[in-house]
């Protein structure tokens, strides 16, 4: 068929492509004309009902799509009449970052909002930025590294390593990670962990990623993803918290890092999946468009980005694991969370999508990491389970400049003597990573002590990112 004649059936122009391939691989298999004729008039009558089980599914899902965004191109944008509320923690704050706060409170899936003392600018959802929606998600204020997360192991060699085993630390973080964008393991070296025996089925999308994810499993990407050794100074309380038989400065290592080129697939994918449903939406708010989830894409996308947060965590565990081995070295304690996700969960009596972009789970009880910078201290803290922030926490010390201000403000002459003042030893990172790019980590956890209250410091002491010229995956 011609395109002039399946659009005269009623498809859009957009669609005519993807139609004649389908109708060519129908006749290939044996249909008439008039039965191709056929099943297109019927899916142009009730896309929805011919999504599954038949070839012609994809067209059907795509004519559908299209049918719900000329729907609401139709019917226009109309503002709420009052933005949903939204509380900030922290002073002088990022002006962008609150724009982006209250933007995202205009959309009519907001029910509240929470901004972090690390706030700084981001895609559609502030970096720092806590959202609660109705039934809805929202791929940018996920995040694109997918369950990006922290993970912080205590190890059983004696805290004196760092200064007469460094070589061998180094060895070890060297040879069982990977750093840069697309670092993967070669065939011979690839990485095992439970999370590759899943159903990597569960959408069209990730059925195609599974190779990738399998050869990236175990790396550490670029940007501020990192990989350091430090120590853990614990007191009686901490010691108690994190399950250790005695206080002291223990040998640490802390890693942080997501879903890799995977996840940021899924949320590249979906992030215009969402905004081809959501044409209505004015300029300033097409990086916050949704999906329904109990739609058939919001349904793909939740179980997608549950994959990726499964992932990332295996990522972290075999990181740590193969080090730990290396070294010869057990586990005494292991605390570990996620940020860039989405949780199901109740807040004021309602049932709500509650989005952490850069944002800690900090529930009553609930451990986390929340590092500084590479040349300052990351806590390990316990959550206070506030309401009013929904139970979360900054995730980390924020950004005061851009990437591209930071490479043009700073050089590593500026750098080294900092690093040798705090005793510690970088291997590699980018010059976008300079300590003097993030706001003071212990101004941030005093802005937000009625959220989470600080277990043990950790002060990174041999430190390993991308190298320097690497572009940035978070």
């Amino acid at each position: 068929m011609k395109a002039r004649q399946i659009e005269k059936l009623g498809i859009p122009r957009q669609l005519t492509l993807l139609a004649k391939s389908l109708v060519k691989e129908a006749r290939s298999a044996g249909q008439s004309p008039d039965q191709v004729r056929q099943c297109l008039g019927e899916i142009v009558a009730d896309p929805a009902a011919h999504r599954h089980g038949t070839p012609f599914g994809p067209l059907a899902t795509a004519l559908h799509q299209w049918q719900r965004a000329a729907d609401r191109m139709r019917e226009g944008y109309t503002p709420r009449e009052a933005p949903a509320p939204w509380r900030q923690w922290g002073k002088d704050l990022d002006d962008n970052a609150v724009a982006q706060m209250d933007n995202a409170c205009e959309l009519p899936v907001s029910v509240r909002g929470a901004l972090m003392p690390d706030a700084h600018l981001g895609y559609g959802l502030p970096i720092g930025g806590v959202l609660a929606t109705e039934n809805a998600v929202i791929p940018y204020a996920v995040g694109v590294d997918i369950a990006c997360r922290m993970k912080l192991t205590v190890l059983d060699l004696p805290a004196k390593a760092l200064e007469s085993q460094c070589d061998r630390l180094i060895r070890a973080l060297e040879t069982e990670t990977r750093f840069g964008m697309g670092s993967h393991f070669t065939a011979g070296r690839r990485r095992d962990h439970e999370v590759m025996d899943e159903d990597w089925n569960a959408t069209p999308l990730t059925r195609g990623l599974k190779d990738k994810a399998y050869a990236q499993l175990g790396t550490s990407g670029s940007g501020n993803h990192f990989v350091e050794f430090g120590h853990l100074c614990v007191d009686g309380p901490g010691a108690t918290a994190l399950g250790l038989a005695q206080t002291g400065t223990f040998l640490a290592l802390m890693t942080h890092s997501g879903s890799r080129g995977p996840g940021s697939t899924v949320a590249g994918h979906y992030c215009q999946v969402a905004k081809q449903l959501q044409p209505q939406l004015p300029r300033h708010l097409q990086q916050l468009a949704w999906i329904e989830v109990d739609s058939d894409e919001g349904e793909s996308y939740w179980r997608a980005m549950q994959l990726m947060g499964r992932y990332a965590a295996a990522n972290h565990a075999v990181i740590h694991h193969h080090i730990a081995r290396h070294l010869r070295a057990h586990v005494l304690a292991d605390i570990e969370n996620h940020h860039n996700f989405a949780w199901r969960e109740t807040h004021d009596g309602r049932d709500v999508i509650v989005h952490r972009k850069g944002a800690t789970p900090a529930g009553q009880g609930v451990l986390g990491v929340i590092p500084g910078s590479m040349a300052s201290p990351a806590y390990v803290v316990r959550g206070k389970g506030s309401t009013a922030s929904m139970h979360s926490a900054a995730h980390g010390a924020g950004r005061v400049m851009s990437r591209r201000q930071a490479r043009l403000t700073y050089r590593w002459a500026n750098v080294r003597d900092h690093l040798e003042r705090r005793g510690v030893r970088l291997l590699s990172a980018g010059l976008d990573e300079v300590p003097f790019v993030y706001k003071d980590i212990d101004t941030v956890m005093s802005q937000q002590d009625d959220l989470v209250e600080i277990v043990a410091r950790f002060d990174p002491k041999l430190v390993k990112m991308a190298p320097d010229g690497e572009k940035p995956e978070d």
